[in-house]
């Protein structure tokens, strides 16, 4: 992951030069996984900032507070490891500036950042001490990289669908009449976890990922199905119940991000809930047969969007996004979108109907463009599920 990690770097400064771009600043976390190969556990959210600062002809710095510095040390391949401290003349803000200062002069008149994702404490410091520079943009630079994943990225996000697989057929045995969202919730985690430790080791770079899965479990059952959003809570299940599950937060493996939702019923499903289900599963299935290389990413959309016409529903949602190691990445599968697809390009490829608080019908998978067409990154049944309890 390391060398791979590196050679990206090397790519993006060659990219840099060809654009006459001097240095980039990088604050997201996905962003620096990707060109530095360490992550944390804590980051901005407690005012404490770790920053890659990437010149297009020198070597790569990262900024990082003191607390950190010994685990990203042996994380990262990047030699050039600053610490800053929360006191005193070591502050983040002053680190920084000298290394924009060093490549950019005193009074510099554009910063490459990220514009979309830089955090606001760094913004303010950018706006407050260099008035004068123009704040460009790199991420369409870096963006355009990430489209393309490599074989290896391609493996590491075929083990993320395995552990995904896991979580579903738990979320799947655990459902029954009387039992509580919460209860499927952790056994989610549980399968999740035992399958992630199964693809780890405790030594070199290996020893800092976990193989925990984690975050609030999106899930929704019962006339709550048509929520999109709503977390496990302890509401009981009944039999006729729809329930929905999310992975789109949780399936995910060395810092790779899945798609993968699938929609149950607890021992009978009503015509109309049979109806709306298996509109979403054909218009995900519709959109998933067009996807192929040379074709647009809004004609995927197009596909699904003409079953749910011809079915008499109307969806708001986007038929799919691009993945990696961020949530969302570019392209999308929606209208306006007129990005061809390649080999090597991720997606998560969705199928959903909501009738506001009545139900739901929904499907996703992740997948991955090949010469011919696609293969899938996740796998269960793609049908309407009832469970026998």
């Amino acid at each position: 992951m390391l060398d791979e990690a590196r050679q990206r770097t090397h790519s993006l400064q060659s990219r840099m030069r060809e654009n006459s771009i001097p240095l980039a600043i990088f604050t997201d976390e996905s962003s620096i996984a990707y060109l530095a190969g360490f992550w944390g556990y804590l980051g901005i959210e407690f005012g404490r900032p770790t920053m890659l600062v990437v010149p297009a002809d020198a070597p790569p710095v990262v900024i990082t507070p003191l607390m950190e510095t010994e685990m990203v040390s042996a994380m990262t391949w990047v030699d050039n490891i600053i610490s800053w401290e929360d006191s005193g003349q070591r502050s983040w803000h002053r680190l920084l500036g000298t290394e924009i200062r060093q490549h950019l002069g005193d009074d510099p008149a554009a910063i490459w950042i990220e514009k979309p994702h830089v955090p606001a404490l760094v913004r303010n410091y950018f706006d407050e001490t260099f008035r004068n520079a123009a704040l460009l943009d790199i991420s369409p630079i870096l963006g355009a990289m990430r489209m393309i994943k490599s074989p290896l990225e391609i493996e590491v996000m075929r083990q993320a669908g395995q552990i995904a697989g896991s979580m579903m057929a738990a979320a799947h045995q655990s459902l029954q009449a009387g039992a509580h969202e919460y209860e499927s919730a952790l056994a989610v985690i549980d399968a999740g976890t035992r399958a992630a430790a199964g693809f780890l080791t405790a030594n070199g770079w290996e020893r800092f990922v976990s193989p925990m899965i984690h975050n609030l479990q999106i899930l929704q059952s019962g006339r709550d199905s048509s929520m999109v959003h709503r977390r496990a809570s302890v509401k009981t299940y009944d039999r006729g119940d729809p329930v929905y599950f999310c992975f789109c937060n949780m399936a995910q493996f060395k810092q790779y991000k899945l798609g993968f939702d699938r929609m149950f019923h607890i021992g009978d499903i009503s015509p109309a809930a049979t109806a709306v289900q298996q509109a979403a599963i054909d218009a995900q299935q519709a959109a998933i047969a067009a996807i192929r290389p040379g074709v647009a990413a809004e004609d995927i959309a197009a596909a699904a969007n003409e079953i749910y016409q011809q079915r008499g529903y109307e969806t708001g949602y986007r038929t799919g996004r691009s993945i990696g190691v961020a949530y969302l990445e570019a392209p999308e599968l929606k209208a306006g979108d007129k990005t061809i697809l390649q080999p090597g390009m991720t997606f998560a490829v969705d199928g959903g109907i909501s009738i506001d608080g009545e139900l739901a019908g929904r499907i996703g998978d992740s997948i991955v463009v090949t010469e011919t067409g696609c293969d899938y990154l996740t796998d269960y049944r793609r049908e309407i599920m009832v469970t026998e309890r």
